[in-house]
């Protein structure tokens, strides 16, 4: 993480600013010194950090070739290859402890050592004592406990795992890298470090990525009036699209939403190119390029050019993005160069930086991503769904799938409107509005997909979607884009022959869609919920014994249903009658639940074999029709998909 100063630079030439450097994690040590100041806290890393660094590490996938950001470092230069750790120095112990432990010979004692702290250093330099052994050190009053325990957690994550495996675990280091950031000389580090713990602002991955694309606008070696003014568009417009609980038009000024949207109706985005752009900035007055680098961002914290009299932020805070602004970046970079198979690895954050390196290539790479950005991101408002807080739904929010467009109130004031984006059934004389067919469908096609798929590194449909809209695609081809997806992936699920806990997610959730779209009255107030938790109807361990369902059928998909957590530790081993008394709110969850309390009412509130046996037949029927409809569609993505990681799979929890 690099924090962002306020006017401690000021005064220092820009050569005196050291680029950030990558390193490889082993490499980051070998030959170096780092000295954690007295300032500092004591190593205070407990067993989830430390495993979450090591789970990191060990998600890089075996022959990548690339290269995984585990993080960033900053550090004052002391001497030759001397370095004072400002920032990041529970993850740099960590790593000496890690390539301790894998006898890494680019670590030694010299390699880290804590000022004034000769408990840490002793202990530090006794690790090597039992690399190889299975003791820990003497947890004596002059050892530090922190770091054995530390050390203790790393020995245990390699406990039971083979030579082979730690092979591998090595190799994969040879790919995860880490950013060292070095502040300018005769900088007030108490300042700094003071800052630092109070402030909580960092630059993170994206906003490098942000000083090294706007970095690129430049002709050749030298920087035109043009490339100056065109810095200030691009990071204008990056900050606003970086706010995405908002729609983007209330991210810029009002003169701005009507150059770039419409003056009409803020809604239409009929920019063709950046050149476009830089039109709706003709009289906008540019500062000192200087602003827009990475110095810049050690200097100043970002500022957004939204609506200055706050006016026009009615509705603004009723919003919420389903995914970051950093996810954002790379799902507009994957939509660039959208394909038709799944490209998880495109979404990987740890990849961040490698994966947007050929967007700052050359200025007019650099000028096309800023334009995509503003582009994408208007679509992306548009046409991918948000948590909406209003009305009854203030507290837990609904799926929502809207676009914005300006009205006028009594007094002739310019507000925003939200429309639902495929069309709306009614008009201004109508007490009520309602969403069209088309819109519920695909806001409850999404919603079941952005539930099912709650990784940012798993939501490439977003993507898709993007990219298909730039295209003019209209709302029904959006619609059986996204089936066609979810009928492959229910397809490769193997949905036919699986049972119990092995069945994915994607299938129990894309079934409540069916039913949900073929039976829009019955199930007409449906939400989807996060639901990992998998229900048998018929409990696997009845309370009383009872045995109307034979063992072997209550892992039958027939038999089961997904809800959340807290619903499936309500319903414990209580029997199908009193689930459905006592809990009507929990079957209300699930379509498919739903649809079997209706069979067990219907058969005398008996749930036995047959009726397992009854309805599992008539959703597998139900899913097999769904996949055929779709088969074109579902060849396409087949062979590419084999190799999914199965990140939908659910779990009892």
């Amino acid at each position: 993480m690099i924090l962002c100063l306020e006017g401690m630079l000021n005064k220092m030439n820009y050569e005196e600013i050291v680029q950030p450097q990558e390193f490889r994690v082993e490499n980051v040590f070998k030959g170096m010194e780092y000295v954690v100041p007295i300032y500092q806290r004591n190593y205070a890393w407990t067993k989830d950090e430390i495993e979450q660094l090591l789970n990191d590490i060990n998600d890089v996938p075996e022959g990548f070739m690339g290269k995984y950001y585990l993080g960033s470092l900053i550090v004052n230069q002391l001497g030759a290859n001397v370095f004072e750790v400002i920032d990041g120095q529970q993850r740099l112990t960590t790593l000496f402890l890690l390539l301790s432990f894998l006898n890494s010979d680019s670590v030694n004692k010299n390699s880290l050592r804590f000022e004034a702290r000769e408990k840490s250093n002793r202990t530090l330099n006794g690790i090597d004592a039992i690399k190889n052994t299975t003791e820990e050190l003497e947890k004596e009053p002059w050892y530090s406990i922190e770091i054995i325990e530390g050390y203790s957690v790393i020995r245990k994550y390699f406990d039971g795992k083979d030579n082979r495996y730690i092979s591998k675990f090595r190799k994969k280091l040879d790919n995860v890298t880490i950013i060292r950031v070095q502040v300018p000389k005769d900088i007030d580090l108490n300042h700094y470090f003071e800052i630092m713990n109070t402030r909580g602002e960092q630059l993170e991955l994206h906003e490098i990525v942000k000083a090294k694309i706007i970095g690129a606008i430049k002709t050749g070696n030298i920087i035109t009036e043009t490339d100056k003014k065109d810095k200030m568009i691009a990071a204008t417009i990056w900050d606003a699209c970086a706010q995405m609980d908002k729609y983007v038009q209330m991210s810029f000024s009002v003169d701005k939403r009507k150059k770039l949207f419409g003056e009409k109706d803020w809604d239409t985005f009929k920019c063709e190119s950046f050149d476009d752009i830089r039109t709706a900035f003709i009289d906008e007055k540019y500062t000192d390029e200087n602003s827009f680098t990475l110095r810049s961002k050690l200097l100043n914290p970002t500022k957004s050019d939204g609506a200055k009299d706050g006016k026009d932020d009615e509705g603004n805070e009723r919003f919420e993005s389903i995914i970051t602004f950093p996810n954002f970046i790379l799902q507009v970079n994957e939509a660039m160069n959208v394909s038709e198979a799944d490209n998880d690895a495109g979404l990987d954050d740890k990849r961040f930086i490698e994966l947007l390196k050929k967007r700052w290539s050359s200025k007019d790479k650099a000028l096309e991503f800023i334009y995509c950005l503003l582009k994408y991101r208007y679509l992306f408002d548009r046409f991918i769904i948000k948590r909406e807080y209003v009305g009854q739904y203030k507290v837990e929010g609904k799926w929502s799938l809207q676009r914005l467009e300006m009205y006028r109130d009594c007094r002739g004031a310019q507000k925003p409107s939200y429309k639902a984006t495929l069309g709306i059934i009614g008009n201004e004389s109508d007490a009520e509005e309602y969403e069209s067919n088309d819109n519920n469908r695909l806001r409850l096609l999404q919603s079941c997909m952005r539930i099912t798929y709650t990784s940012p590194k798993t939501m490439y449909w977003i993507a898709r979607v993007i990219a298909a809209t730039n295209e003019g695609k209209d709302g029904k081809s959006i619609i059986r884009l996204l089936e066609k997806y979810c009928c492959t992936k229910v397809n490769n699920a193997d949905y036919k022959n699986r049972t119990g806990f092995a069945i994915d997610r994607i299938v129990f959730t894309y079934l409540d869609y069916i039913l949900c779209r073929d039976n829009a009255t019955e199930f007409k107030d449906f939400q989807f919920q996060f639901r990992t938790s998998i229900e048998h109807f018929f409990p696997q361990h009845p309370i009383n014994g009872e045995n109307t369902v034979d063992e072997k059928n209550r892992n039958s998909f027939g038999n089961l249903a997904l809800i959340t957590v807290s619903a499936n530790s309500k319903f414990s081993n209580m029997l199908p009658i009193h689930k459905v008394e006592q809990y009507k709110d929990v079957i209300e969850q699930s379509p498919k639940l739903m649809r079997m309390k209706k069979m067990l009412d219907e058969n005398g509130r008996v749930w036995d074999d047959s009726m397992v046996a009854k309805h599992n037949d008539d959703m597998l029927d139900l899913l097999e029709r769904e996949i055929n409809q779709h088969m074109d569609g579902v060849m396409i993505f087949i062979n590419e998909d084999k190799n999914d990681n199965r990140s939908g799979n659910t779990s009892n929890a």
